[in-house]
């Protein structure tokens, strides 16, 4: 199941290497970049679910963890004088 995932984010680099113009793919879908991203999901979701890990509660300790860790962080406390 993880090399699944890994397998599905080799994809989607593939694709956003494609969008950036770093290397170019012989065929042109763009609807490539948000399947790809779809793929990454449902195989994340499987994982979780063969550990039965609650990707909800999950994620939204993460979110917290973020919340409270960046919420100064796109803000200048001290301006350049």
């Amino acid at each position: 199941m993880f090399a699944s995932v890994v397998e599905e984010v080799g994809e989607l680099a593939r694709e956003i290497n494609d969008r950036e113009g770093y290397k170019k793919k012989r065929s042109i879908n763009e609807e490539n970049l948000g399947l790809e991203l779809g793929d990454i999901i449902f195989s994340v979701v499987c994982l979780a679910n063969n550990y039965r890990i609650d990707l909800d509660k999950a994620f939204r300790s993460v979110m917290e963890k973020y919340e409270n860790r960046d919420a100064n962080r796109w803000t200048r406390k001290n301006k350049i004088k």
